[in-house]
C-alpha cells in the first residue's frame, strides 16, 4: 500500500480532516489508521546494476552481501544487497556534485523502507544500517528486515574536508543538505524497492540523531506525505541559532579562563564535576530514589540554584567552588546566549549531572575553538566567506556574535533561502499533514545535550501540543534521556530501541508509552560508556517517560530495574 495521502480511501480521509476537531460528547476523533507491512523476498541482486532505471540516477555497483559479513553490536546482519549509487549530478562551486547513496535490501525483506538520516555536516556515505535511537543499539532496521538508504546529502568529502563546509558556497548544495536531499533520493528508493522485490513498500520510516534528527523534522514538515513514522533524536532544527549560541558561550567562557587561549579553563573539568554533584544534592531524590539521575528535569530547574548551592570562591580557585564572576556567566549561559542588546539567540539548559563528561566539554570548548581555523559559516551565511581569503571568520571564537545573527537571517540574489528557512522545518509546530493521514512521531532528547537544548525541543514540543488542543500525544511523543549528553554517553541509560516502538504505533495502533533504555557498562553487548558511574550495574535499565511523565521511584526494588519505577 502506497505511504502516500492520496492512497487514502475516501472514508479514511474525511476522517482524518475532522481528525483535529472534538467530537460531539468531547472526545477526540479517532485519526486513520494505517495497515501493516508485509514482506516478500529479493528477486536478484546484480541485475539491479543495469536493469533499473529512473531519472537523474546512475547505479553503479549492486553486490550481494553474504550473512554475516556485516555485523551490528556483535552479531551478524542477514544476507543483502548492497546498490551505490548517485544522483544529479553536476558542476558546480568548488567542484562537481552528486547526491551519493548506498541502498541496502534484504533477502528476506520485511516490507518496510528506512531513510537513515546522517549528522554533522554530510558528507560521506554512512553503511545504511539505520538508528533505531540511543548511545549504543543491539540491533538497527536493516538487521530488523527494513531496505535502508543512507547518502552524503549531496556533496562530498572534498567539499566538507575537516568540516570545513566549502559546499555551502554552492546555492544547489545548500540546499540538498537542507531539505532536498530527502524529496529527491525517496521517490527513488522506493522504485528501488519495487524493481528489486516486485512491490514497493508497505510502510516508510524516516530517523536520525543530531542533525540526523534536524533532516527528520525537517521532513516531517515539508515530506509527510512521503512517511509513515518519523524517529527524531536529539534534533537540531535550530541548528543556525544553536550554533550561534554555543560560539557566544565559548566566549563568555572566556572571559572567566585562567588560560586567554582555552575556554575549558572557564568551567573547569573539576569545577563541572562538583556543579553536577550540586545539582544531584539537590535533584536526584525529587523522583524518590537517589540513584545518580535527574528524572524530574522540571522540578529541578526551580530546586537548584547555583548562586545559592554552589559555595562561591574567597580565595584561589581548586575547584570546590565557583568565583563570583564564573556563576555570573555560568548563570547567564545556563538562561540562555544573548546578543549585546540583551535579545535570546537560542534557547535555556537545564541544569543536569552529565555537565562533568568530556562529551559535554567537547561541543561548548573544543568545536567553537576549531571554528577559528575553519570557515564552517559558509553553510549559515549570505554570502559565505571564502576560505582562501578570509582573515579571521564570522563564524569563530573571534566573531562577533551579532553579526552572525544577522548573517543567519540574511538572504541575497544568488543564496535565497537563510540559513534559518533552508536548515529548519518551516512551521515546526505545523504537523497537521503528518497528523491527519496517521503518520507518528517519536522523538528523543538527552538532558545533559551540550549542543542542541533539551529545553528548545521541550518547548517545542509544548507549542505541537498548542497548536493541537492542547495534546499532541496521539501522534507525536517526546521522550526526554536523563543525564545524556548529545545523542549518547553522559550518565545515562542510553541504549534504547526506540523504532520498534514506532512500528507498533503506526501499523497496530500500539500508543507507546514507557520504553526501557540500559546503561552501557563493562561488560555490555551494546558497547561501553565510559560515563557510566562505577556504583551502577552493568545493564541497570530505566523507563523512558513520555513528557510530561516523569520516572518514579515505586518505594521498593532494585535501582539498577526498571521495573522499580513507573511513569507518573
Amino acid at each position: 500500500m502506497s505511504s502516500d495521502i492520496r492512497a487514502l480511501p475516501a472514508l479514511a480521509l474525511a476522517v482524518a480532516l475532522l481528525a483535529a476537531c472534538d467530537s460531539d460528547d468531547g472526545q477526540p476523533i479517532p485519526l486513520p489508521q494505517l495497515s501493516p507491512a508485509t514482506g516478500a523476498a529479493l528477486k536478484s541482486c546484480a541485475p539491479l546494476a543495469t536493469g533499473f532505471s529512473f531519472a537523474n540516477t546512475t547505479l553503479t555497483a549492486a553486490t550481494d552481501v553474504a550473512a554475516g559479513t556485516l555485523t551490528i553490536a556483535g552479531t551478524p546482519v542477514p544476507a543483502h544487497c548492497l546498490v551505490t549509487g548517485t544522483m544529479y549530478s553536476r558542476a558546480g562551486v568548488n567542484g562537481n556534485y552528486a547526491i551519493g547513496f548506498e541502498m541496502r535490501l534484504p533477502t528476506d525483506w520485511n516490507g518496510r523502507f528506512f531513510y537513515q538520516a546522517n549528522g554533522g555536516t554530510d558528507g560521506s556515505v554512512v553503511t545504511a544500517t539505520g538508528g533505531v535511537g540511543g548511545g549504543g543499539p543491539l540491533t538497527h532496521a536493516l538487521k530488523m528486515g527494513f531496505a535502508v538508504i543512507s547518502s552524503d546529502a549531496g556533496h562530498n568529502g572534498a567539499q566538507n574536508a575537516g568540516g570545513s563546509a566549502n559546499f555551502g558556497h554552492d546555492p544547489q548544495a545548500r540546499l540538498d543538505y537542507g531539505y532536498q536531499t530527502v524529496a529527491k533520493l525517496t521517490p527513488m528508493a522506493k522504485a528501488l524497492i519495487l524493481s528489486a522485490y516486485g512491490k514497493g513498500p508497505d510502510r516508510s520510516y524516516i530517523g536520525g540523531c543530531s542533525n540526523g534528527g534536524r533532516h527528520t523534522m525537517v521532513a516531517a514538515a515539508r515530506y509527510a506525505d512521503q512517511y509513515d513514522g518519523f524517529l527524531v533524536g536529539d534534533p537540531g532544527f535550530n541548528l543556525p541559532k544553536a550554533a550561534t549560541a554555543n560560539i557566544a558561550g565559548f566566549q563568555k567562557y572566556l572571559t572567566v579562563a585562567t588560560s586567554a587561549t582555552d575556554a575549558s579553563t572557564g568551567f573547569t573539568q573539576a569545577e563541572r564535576a562538583m556543579v553536577s554533584a550540586a545539582v544531584l544534592a539537590k535533584c536526584d531524590a525529587l523522583d524518590g530514589a537517589t540513584d545518580g539521575l535527574v528524572q524530574d528535569t522540571g522540578a529541578c530547574q526551580k530546586a537548584f540554584d547555583l548562586n545559592r548551592d554552589v559555595p562561591t570562591c574567597t580565595g584561589a580557585r581548586d575547584g570546590t567552588c565557583l568565583s563570583s564572576a564564573q556563576k555570573t556567566v555560568i548563570a547567564g549561559l545556563f538562561t540562555g546566549a544573548t546578543t549585546s542588546t540583551g535579545a535570546k539567540i537560542y534557547a535555556s539548559w537545564p541544569y543536569d549531572a552529565g555537565l562533568g563528561t568530556n562529551g559535554w566539554s567537547f561541543w561548548k570548548f573544543t568545536v567553537p575553538s576549531i571554528l577559528d581555523s575553519v570557515a564552517v559559516g559558509q553553510i549559515f551565511e549570505v554570502p559565505p566567506e571564502d576560505p582562501t581569503t578570509f582573515n579571521g571568520p564570522v563564524f569563530a571564537a573571534t566573531g562577533s556574535v551579532d553579526q552572525m545573527v544577522a548573517k543567519i537571517n540574511a538572504t541575497s540574489a544568488t543564496f535565497t533561502e537563510s540559513a534559518m528557512s533552508f536548515m529548519t522545518p518551516p512551521n515546526p509546530t505545523d504537523l497537521s499533514k503528518l497528523k491527519l493521514r496517521g503518520a507518528k512521531m517519536m522523538v528523543y532528547h538527552g538532558t545533559s545535550d551540550p549542543i542542541f537544548s533539551s529545553d528548545d525541543t521541550t518547548a517545542w514540543y509544548d507549542g505541537l501540543a498548542a497548536a493541537n488542543g492542547g495534546d499532541a500525544a496521539n501522534f507525536a511523543r517526546f521522550y526526554r534521556v536523563p543525564g545524556m549528553n548529545h545523542c549518547s554517553g553522559g550518565p545515562a541509560t542510553d541504549q534504547m530501541d526506540l523504532l520498534t516502538p514506532l512500528i507498533a504505533w503506526v501499523e497496530q495502533g500500539t500508543v507507546p508509552g514507557a520504553v526501557t533504555a540500559t546503561a552501557r557498562g563493562t561488560g555490555n553487548a551494546g558497547g561501553v560508556n565510559a560515563d557510566v558511574p562505577a556504583g551502577w550495574a552493568v545493564n541497570r535499565t530505566r523507563p523512558l517517560c513520555p513528557y510530561p511523565q516523569v520516572a518514579r521511584y515505586k518505594g521498593s526494588g532494585s535501582l539498577d530495574d526498571a521495573a522499580s519505577f513507573s511513569c507518573q
